[in-house]
């Protein structure tokens, strides 16, 4: 009998002896038991380790529904057992335990009686077998992939019942996957024939994942001259594959670090750029605004795409009002006094850290990723972009091209415009530059708080979080071109390039060093950066 076979080769291979009675069970699956036998629920409730075996193998014989469902409470430690009575139960989560079959029986009054049914490590991995072999019959074209790709990590798959099963298989990506499998049984055999061998050496040459590269490896030392050249060959198309992911990798990474500097430096740039305010608490508007998101998602919970979405207008706003707030109590006494300007925003920017500090907390806090902004966006076998960080990149760039319209488009902009080029005959023809001043540190500081709510997605928001950003955004400004957008734009795309391609050689403190002494070496051939203001325009 089958449940014979099954019980008696526990101490051999499970997953081959899954596979031999699975392919048994692939003609009369659909025919599904009237119920679990008696048999195997007396070794479910059995004391001895060989009554949970014999009632494995029972039920890993019957093809029903219901016996896949309790192997997988087993192997999962929800299979539960009333010794008063016999009765078995599935614990079902949230729901709490459920009787077996269709007994009827009631749940003892808090769970008195219930006690687990046991299992061992040998027979747990045999469970894991079992359950990854009755995927492997799935009508699921989806379960099938997963349960072969479940086998590409296995050294012990019998290579026949392997081409058994790709021959069945309708699934191209199932049928690829039993191809590599089949291809590294080959490769790992070193009696294999030369043929099969350089077929499979062909077959994983694009493969990069480490089993491939591994058993490809062991021929280079082959006496066989011609499969040595082909398995270096095929190593080689490898690295140099491997290197071109990387490279797009290295520069995806530099592009959604970039983004973020270019949006902190557009802030930095209104302010310091057009008012020629050097403003040491710009880094702490990013953090205000990072804190945005993370206490509306505290305030929110379980709702954290929509506390993110929320975040938006509410961090502008908020760092907004506190650049408003900063320009009227401190800055509008200090201007044309460049030192003490920057000596009291730095007064500022402690004394925000340590508000933050007492307010909520002087430890970093984790802000929830939304779901529609999890996950990759696989654009090969191999490469895939994170949606997060393409959510922050599409983010900075409509907020540059917002404010970019704002500037050129608006009354304030222009007001701005002409505050900068002539503060007294823009106040002749009737301008507020006191109004004009104040609301263009609050939309710079308002940006700042919108760079925050991106950078909120890339790292964990801390009171320290704009201090590391402030020194990379007053570079962005200065190589870009002071008071040019769009220099700013390209600045920090290309300050974040440089660091994601410098940081592998030398770490990320040597790579700002050498990004900074770049960055000298060029002001001093071009003092005004990379756009630099034409005539007394301030070139927004």
């Amino acid at each position: 009998m089958l449940s014979s076979f099954v019980a008696g080769c526990w101490a051999g291979r499970p997953l081959v002896w899954a596979m031999f009675f699975l392919l048994a069970l692939a003609g009369p699956a659909g025919a599904a038991g009237g119920g679990l036998s008696e048999e195997a629920l007396a070794g479910l409730r059995g004391p001895r380790v060989n009554d949970r075996d014999s009632a494995i193998g029972l039920l890993a014989a019957d093809p029903s529904g219901e016996a896949a469902m309790v192997l997988e409470a087993l192997a999962e430690g929800r299979l539960l057992l009333d010794r008063a009575t016999g009765t078995l139960y599935v614990d079902g989560g949230p729901e709490g335990p459920a009787p077996l079959g269709d007994s009827g029986a009631a749940v003892p009054p808090d769970w008195a009686g219930l006690r687990k049914v046991g299992i061992n490590n040998r027979q747990r991995e045999a469970l894991a077998a079992i359950l990854g072999g009755r995927a492997l019959l799935s009508p699921d074209p989806a379960a099938r992939r997963r349960a072969a790709a479940a086998l590409v990590s296995s050294r012990t798959v019998d290579l026949g019942l392997v081409g058994n099963l790709a021959a069945r298989e309708t699934d191209p990506g199932t049928r690829r996957l039993y191809g590599k499998i089949l291809a590294l049984g080959v490769l790992r055999d070193q009696a294999a024939g030369k043929g099969e061998v350089l077929g499979a050496l062909r077959l994983l040459a694009s493969d990069l994942t480490p089993e491939a590269r591994e058993a490809m490896r062991a021929w280079m030392a082959s006496g066989d001259p011609d499969l040595a050249a082909a398995a270096r060959e095929a190593i080689s198309r490898q690295d140099a594959d491997l290197e071109r992911i990387a490279f797009f990798e290295t520069v995806f990474f530099g592009l959604s670090l970039g983004s973020v500097l270019a949006l902190i430096g557009i802030g930095l740039a209104i302010t310091f750029g057009v008012m020629g305010v050097i403003n040491m608490a710009h880094g702490e508007m990013v953090m205000l605004g990072a804190y945005a998101v993370w206490g509306l998602q505290t305030m929110m919970p379980g709702r954290p795409g929509l506390a993110l979405v929320l975040a938006i207008p509410v961090a502008f706003a908020a760092t907004g009002m506190a650049g408003a707030a900063l320009e009227m109590a401190v800055i509008r006494h200090l201007y044309s006094r460049p030192l003490e300007t920057l000596l009291a925003t730095y007064g500022v920017s402690l004394i925000l850290q340590q508000a933050v500090k007492l307010i909520v907390s002087p430890n970093n806090r984790s802000v929830e990723t939304p779901d529609f902004m999890a996950g990759l966006l696989r654009l090969s076998d191999h490469l895939a972009i994170a949606h997060g960080r393409l959510y922050v990149v599409g983010f900075c760039l409509a907020v540059f091209v917002l404010i970019g319209l704002v500037m050129r488009r608006s009354r304030l902009g222009l007001e701005v415009r002409a505050v900068t080029q002539n503060r007294a005959m823009a106040q002749a023809l009737g301008v507020d530059a006191r109004r004009v001043d104040t609301l263009t540190f609050a939309l710079g500081s308002g940006v700042a708080g919108l760079a925050g709510v991106a950078l909120s997605q890339l790292a964990n928001v801390g009171p320290n979080l704009g201090q590391g950003y402030i020194v990379d955004s007053f570079m962005v400004v200065v190589f870009g071109g002071v008071g040019n957008l769009w220099g700013t734009f390209l600045g920090g795309l290309i300050i974040g390039l440089a660091n994601k391609f410098l940081e592998p050689a030398g770490g990320a403190i040597l790579a700002k060093i050498l990004i900074m002494a770049g960055i000298i070496l060029f002001i001093q051939r071009h003092p005004s950066g990379l756009f630099p203001q034409k005539g007394r325009a301030a070139a927004l």
